[in-house]
């Protein structure tokens, strides 16, 4: 016993041993740790954000469109997520987010040490709990692209995320860290990213305006966005809601009665679901987009590493001058109108085949410009197999004024079927300044995403009519001078009209009417080419050619080049580029491009007035009468214009001027072959006309808009020409030919 005894104790030398194993094992196992550590830090096991990564971390933010009222039109985006400042939150949102995620977030350093341990213990009793902080969610919203699935995996993205929390404590404030973290969270609901969209998605505000219930909402959507999701799993969305506001109460960040009072409120929302086809102005966006681009290689504007501005990620701040209120008014303009006008196109072709004749083509080229038909030919489809197809019916979505319809249809007749829907376009711009205001490139960009304010162009009629006569006014030509109004042959052109007004007409009077016999004879006298040249000064970027049938509009143009020429009427013959962008900054703020429009002399002040003067007449007694008519606006106070229509009814113009704002409207099918059979509704002044007049009234209804009703003024340095032709009777009375020794009369 006493031997066993005494084998048993221990030697002085085993204690030795046993305390030099020990120091060796922890302080192998603290190298282990400290060189793993290491090695994670210096991406050994996976790259880590540099310092340059952390001073400027890289998130997919969305490119703002932004008005001359300072709201968001809309935004170019991959992610829909646009950033805010911490100033920009709501202080419920702050709480909200601390109380739930991260009580000791003022506390700690990047990582709670206690919380981690506590939930080690947890996940050890089956128990699992979140135990990351804002700052370490933050470094995996920032630096990585998901979260791991496999174990191991996850611990290293973790031991990842600790020394990211650590350095981002290092590089930020806390303020900055929680600003950061709600411009990067994922709401996982229509491409709804971070706060500012999330705030807009959900509840139609901006995040500073959120209620203690609405950001409990939000900020409880962030423990799992579909569980908790308001819109699909409303009762989840409440019973979470609940458990954020009561964390903001044990907190003592609101008080038992707020708490009460807001845990008992429904969930009210306010969706504002946004995708590029959605909310005001697409066309104006679409084509933003391609000008931006162009502006952009033309002037080689890149970053600062020398790579190209991509607008769908680097979440640029793009001003623009359009007005919120009057876009809106435009488009509200054009869907008043143009569902009275499209019933009545409906009625024309109830009881008729537009497809018959010349028309038959129509479908054949519809059909070859189809994504349908491109695809099928790709695949290598023969005809007869793409005939078959375009002729078996398929589920389709159509447009229609009162919203889309889900159908079975052949793809033939759907053909058919968006022929035979009007189009329509409109652009209204201060003639002083060149900014546009309101731009409705279509009826629908879902459906019909064409531009045709800027990109299309079409025949213009008669709005070609008054570059001719600017051309006569500017060579001596007085308002009162009489022309023969009767047809005549010019060479080889005969051209077609009616007599209204007399015959002879005064040159004020023929352009009043629209009159063409008039027309023809005065650039018969002053000479196509002048004409052209006139036309091409103004703004007119399409092919002008040296034709006396220009003079009657036989040419094509866009709204957006028509819009542009007249407004340098108004603004006593300079033309201003039509401007669409304003400044374009970076994401933090620093100005990168601002727009210096184009300005040319194109025309005597005192005859761009005379001409004025002339539009005016239009309006007053003209063809553009019906503007003074309730029905189609009302409108009393001083407003020149002139109407367009082509052969046949194909295409519909009208463009208004006042002082303060130009504005031209265009209605047609997308083929000319199809149009109103009449005069009744397919004139300028029916198809046109009306959606101006609408949307004046609105913009005039609105006081906010501080658009007068005052009369244009006169070119400075005043008149020298006389422009009542009552007063010629004093006299000479009208004459036939100008004469130039009398300088009262304007010769």
């Amino acid at each position: 016993m006493r031997r066993e005894s005494k084998n048993n104790k221990l030697t002085q030398e085993d204690i030795t041993q046993y305390t030099r194993t020990f120091w060796k094992i922890l302080i192998g196992a603290v190298l282990f740790v400290f060189l793993f550590l290491l090695s994670v830090r210096l991406g050994i096991f996976g790259k880590l954000p540099s310092f340059h990564d952390l001073e400027n971390p890289n998130s997919n933010l969305a490119s703002e469109i932004i008005t001359e009222d300072n709201k968001v039109l809309g935004t170019y985006y991959v992610e829909n997520r646009s950033n805010v400042k911490y100033s920009e939150l709501s202080p419920y949102l702050v709480k909200a987010l601390i109380s739930t995620e991260d009580k000791r977030f003022y506390s700690h350093s990047g990582i709670d040490y206690w919380r981690t341990v506590t939930v080690v213990f947890h996940t050890l009793m089956n128990n699992k709990q979140g135990g990351s902080t804002i700052t370490q969610q933050l470094a995996l919203n920032l630096f990585a692209e998901r979260r791991e699935r496999n174990t191991l995996k996850r611990v290293m993205q973790k031991l990842q995320e600790w020394i990211t929390a650590v350095r981002l404590e290092r590089n930020y404030t806390k303020e900055e860290i929680i600003m950061m973290y709600f411009n990067t969270v994922d709401f996982g609901y229509k491409n709804t990213f971070g706060i500012k969209s999330g705030a807009r998605t959900f509840f139609n505000t901006t995040p500073d305006k959120l209620t203690a219930e609405q950001a409990a909402v939000l900020v409880g959507m962030l423990k799992g966005p579909t569980i908790y999701s308001p819109v699909r799993n409303q009762e989840n969305a409440v019973r979470r809601r609940n458990v954020v506001l009561m964390n903001m109460h044990k907190e003592n960040f609101i008080t038992r009665e707020e708490y009460d009072a807001a845990k008992e409120k429904p969930l009210v929302l306010h969706l504002n679901i946004t995708n590029h086809a959605e909310g005001l102005a697409p066309y104006f966006r679409s084509v933003l987009k391609d000008e931006i681009k162009k502006e952009f290689q033309k002037l080689s504007i890149t970053k600062a590493d020398g790579s190209p501005y991509d607008l769908d990620r680097d979440g640029l701040k793009i001003y623009t001058p359009i007005n919120y209120k009057m876009q809106q008014y435009a488009e509200e303009a054009q869907k008043e109108w143009m569902q009275t006008l499209q019933r009545e196109f409906d009625k024309q072709w109830k009881r008729r085949d537009a497809f018959t004749g010349n028309n038959a083509k129509l479908l054949q080229s519809g059909m070859k410009r189809s994504d349908r038909y491109r695809e099928m030919k790709r695949n290598g489809a023969s005809e007869e197999d793409i005939k078959k197809a375009f002729n078996t019916k398929v589920p389709m979505t159509l447009f229609s004024w009162k919203g889309s319809i889900d159908t079975m249809m052949t793809p033939m007749d759907s053909i058919k079927y968006n022929k035979l829907i009007l189009r329509n376009s409109m652009m209204a711009m201060e003639p002083l300044t060149g900014h546009i205001k309101a731009w409705v490139g279509g009826i629908n960009f879902e459906h019909y995403k064409y531009d045709q304010v800027k990109m299309g162009i079409r025949q213009v009629g008669s709005t070609a009519k008054p570059f001719t006569y600017a051309v006569a006014i500017d060579n001596g030509y007085s308002p009162c001078y009489t022309l023969p109004n009767h047809q005549q042959t010019y060479g080889n052109w005969t051209p077609r009209g009616t007599v209204q007004g007399g015959d002879p007409i005064t040159l004020k009077n023929a352009l009043k009417y629209s009159q063409n016999y008039a027309t023809a004879y005065i650039i018969n006298e002053v000479g196509a080419s002048n004409v052209a040249a006139l036309t091409k000064k103004m703004g007119i970027t399409s092919n002008v050619p040296n034709y006396p049938s220009i003079s009657l509009g036989a040419y094509e143009a866009s709204v957006f080049d028509m819009v542009g020429a007249y407004s340098a009427f108004v603004n006593h013959g300079t033309w201003i580029e039509p401007t669409m962008i304003l400044r374009i900054e970076d994401k933090n703020g620093t100005p990168i491009y601002e727009r210096t429009p184009k300005v040319v002399k194109a025309l005597n002040s005192e005859s761009a007035y005379i001409m004025v003067d002339i539009l005016k007449g239009v309006v007053d007694g003209g063809t553009g009468s019906r503007l003074r008519r309730k029905e189609y606006g009302g409108l009393t106070n001083p407003i020149g214009g002139k109407t367009g229509t082509t052969n046949d009814n194909s295409d519909a113009w009208f463009i208004g001027i006042t002082p303060e704002l130009v504005a031209g409207v265009w209605t047609g099918a997308e083929d000319r072959g199809i149009s109103f059979n009449n005069m009744q509704y397919g004139q300028g002044a029916a198809a046109a006309l009306p959606v101006y007049g609408l949307f004046m009234k609105k913009v005039y209804d609105d006081s906010t808009l501080n658009y007068s009703k005052g009369d244009f003024p006169k070119p400075p340095g005043g008149m020298t020409r006389v422009l009542d032709c009552s007063e010629y009777s004093k006299y000479d009375g009208y004459s036939t030919e100008p004469q130039l020794d009398d300088d009262r009369l304007g010769f």
